[in-house]
């Protein structure tokens, strides 16, 4: 270009303020040019002065907030200086970041990239953390958005720990608090005494408290490590007879041998167990239970198998190496709805129709049983079919017999396993009882009752058609753990 502008037929050099020389000629097409390049800065700076009325294309006035523009950053490569490698090797993934973004957001990634000790590698590997829920930490820290899942939540509270971002370990314990159920409870459990969440780890004692037999033999018990194992099988609080308890175990064990790639003969069951197996208080089964279970079980051996079958029988019994007082288990307890009972000569009938009362309460409980009046005519028995529905959908139903003595008392009906009840939310207990027709029936029945730490609501039912009502009828008592 310089060729172009200062021809070599020119003669005359003119040095200029920097004291570089130049020619006459050149001299006079520099005027020119700066003439040319004066011209169109002038076009330029008032096109620019247009463009403010015009709407532009480009993705940061396209995103007026500070917040949207943030969020496109998320897993952007444009403008990333770092890369993370997410994941064990063979599964890992690839992920772009800017460290600002990640520092304002982390005191461990602060000091990892503005730190005394900071790191100045642009690669980073994270071998222990899913890229799933890494990606559900950084969408966090670019737009406070929070995505969770529940195959991915556990991963995700883990990510949220180790990085130190409070918010998002927070929104993760709850989201695991309401998909708490039996069949999850021994694994939240586990992770919540892993990850120090108290609050977590009450909740999940609460329903594994409640609904221990579920609990214990869902798929999920068979997945916690051997210590959560033990604090399990001390527990006095657990709704559950003992023989469940010693089938567990095997089930455990079982699962154990698998993942130590171990045949799950009975002695690898055995030795799997450890001090474990002692924690069972095989003395508090029945003599038939232990007989026709754990007897059989080629566990015990044969001399602890003899010396419990004498602690049964003899009269002078064996020290045992097993706890022999059994659990406490839990004490229900009972929301009683109405304030007075009565009968009278033509009513109330029990005719095999449906009475049915709906009910909400202010916080997780479990459902038992009900509270049934019988025959205000003397001793009679009942067959009565139970059940519990949430917006039209069956969650339990029990057939059974109950025999009543004549008086006003109520007489309790049990579901086979306590129910799990959430939250502000109505759910629909029926109850239809075939046998002496004439019957106690409730009085003076209250919207609201107040029972212990939970509070519940009660409102009539569409499904009650035997008279049934929140002022009187029948239902008198709901059953339940909390």
């Amino acid at each position: 270009m310089a060729a172009e502008l200062y021809p070599a037929s020119t003669q005359t050099n003119i040095p200029n303020s920097n004291g570089i020389v130049v020619t006459a000629a050149s001299k006079k097409s520099i005027v020119q040019v700066t003439q040319t390049i004066t011209t169109a800065t002038a076009a330029t700076t008032q096109q620019n002065i247009n463009n403010n009325n015009v709407e532009t294309t480009s993705w940061q006035t396209s995103h007026p907030t500070l917040r949207e523009r943030n969020a496109l950053m998320f897993n952007n490569e444009l403008m990333a200086d770092v890369h993370f490698i997410v994941g064990p090797p063979g599964e890992s993934q690839r992920v772009p970041a800017h460290k600002y973004v990640l520092a304002v957001g982390s005191s461990v990634f602060g000091a990892m990239f503005y730190g005394d000790l900071a790191e100045g590698q642009s690669e980073i590997h994270i071998p222990d953390v899913e890229p799933a829920a890494f990606l559900i930490l950084l969408k966090y820290m670019y737009s406070d958005e929070i995505e969770l899942e529940a195959d991915t939540v556990l991963a995700t509270l883990y990510a949220a720990k180790k990085y130190i971002v409070p918010a998002l370990a927070k929104a993760c314990v709850t989201f695991l608090e309401t998909s708490l159920e039996a069949k999850n409870a021994c694994v939240l459990l586990s992770q919540s005494r892993l990850f120090e969440e108290p609050e977590l780890t009450q909740r999940c004692w609460e329903v594994i408290d409640a609904q221990a037999e579920l609990a214990l033999r869902s798929e999920g018990f068979c997945e916690i490590d051997r210590p959560t194992l033990e604090i399990i099988l001390t527990r006095e609080t657990l709704n559950i007879k003992e023989a469940v308890v010693f089938e567990a175990v095997l089930s455990w064990a079982a699962a154990e041998c698998k993942r130590r790639a171990l045949p799950p003969t009975s002695r690898n069951k055995r030795s799997v167990l450890g001090k474990a197996l002692y924690l069972v208080r095989i003395p508090t089964m029945t003599l038939e239970e232990f007989a026709d279970g754990a007897a059989q079980s080629d566990v015990l051996t044969l001399e602890e198998t003899h010396e419990i079958f004498l602690w049964y029988t003899a009269a002078n019994k064996p020290e045992l190496g097993f706890p022999l007082t059994r659990r406490k288990g839990l004490s229900p307890q009972r929301c009683h709805r109405f304030q007075s009972s009565a009968y009278r000569s033509n009513q109330w009938r029990y005719r095999g129709r449906c009475d049915s009362i709906q009910f909400a309460v202010d916080r997780r409980i479990f459902i038992a049983g009900l509270g049934l009046y019988g025959s205000s005519g003397g001793k009679a028995e009942y067959s009565v079919c139970i059940e519990l529905k949430r917006q039209g959908v069956t969650l339990a139903q029990n057939l059974t017999k109950f025999v009543s003595d004549g008086s006003s008392n109520t007489f309790s009906v049990w579901f086979e396993h306590p129910v799990q009840v959430e939250q502000d939310t109505f759910y629909t207990v029926s109850a239809v009882l075939d046998g002496n027709e004439l019957s106690y029936f409730g009085q003076e029945g209250m919207t609201e009752v107040q029972c212990g730490k939970v509070t519940f609501q009660f409102q009539c039912s569409s499904d009650s058609t035997n008279g049934t009502g929140v002022q009187g009828g029948q239902i008198p008592e709901l059953v339940f753990y909390a």
